[in-house]
């Protein structure tokens, strides 16, 4: 079992004691709900949906807790609103639990512009690097998401979202970031992390 299997498993157990995760009943409400839109294995096809595959288990159970509760607004609003806290802890652990796949970087040269700012930040405007939170290798915590490897196009977007606000949750810190960034700056970094 990986850490964050353990660490949800434990944080469900500890918030509630009563929630332990049902893989079969987690594997049931992929196969009927989220497989449309992320696969089965969390690889969505679609650049429009993000990829969960290795995503930090806990982070997908507060994201689905925020859909729920209209925290976070977007179709995944009518997707939650059903989901038990531990159909969600559940649905973290099984999304977690599969391997991400490496990805093709496209323009190499874009992606080590990217690269830098992601180590790095850009001092001449204020960005901070985004790698003191989402650690080097993009992984992640679990209060924070696994990047490495998510479609460029996703990542585009919800750092956009981010500026303008769009996104209503998790949006203090990263706004001040997202909204520091050019377009293009905005895109290197997609581009990098979308290949990790």
């Amino acid at each position: 079992m990986t850490r964050s299997l353990l660490f949800a498993a434990a944080l469900c157990l500890a918030a509630s004691g009563t929630c332990a995760a049902d893989p079969a009943r987690a594997q049931a409400i992929v196969t009927n709900k989220c497989q449309l839109c992320h696969g089965m294995e969390g690889e969505s096809s679609n650049a429009i949906y993000p990829r969960l595959a290795g995503q930090n288990a806990a982070y997908i159970a507060k994201q689905l807790a925020d859909f729920k509760s209209g925290r976070r607004k977007g179709t995944m609003n009518e997707m939650a609103a059903d989901l038990t806290e531990a159909e969600m802890a559940a649905l973290g652990q099984y999304f977690g639990s599969k391997p991400p796949q490496a990805h093709r970087v496209s323009d190499p040269d874009l992606a080590g512009v990217g690269k830098y700012i992601y180590h790095n930040g850009n001092k001449w405007s204020g960005v901070a690097d985004c790698a003191s939170c989402h650690g080097p290798d993009g992984a992640g915590t679990d209060n924070l998401p696994r990047i490495a490897g998510q479609h460029m196009r996703y990542l585009i977007t919800q750092l956009q979202d981010f500026t303008s606000r769009e996104r209503t949750n998790d949006n203090a810190i990263m706004h001040s970031i997202a909204s520091k960034l050019t377009e293009m700056e905005i895109e290197a970094v997609a581009r990098y992390l979308s290949g990790k």
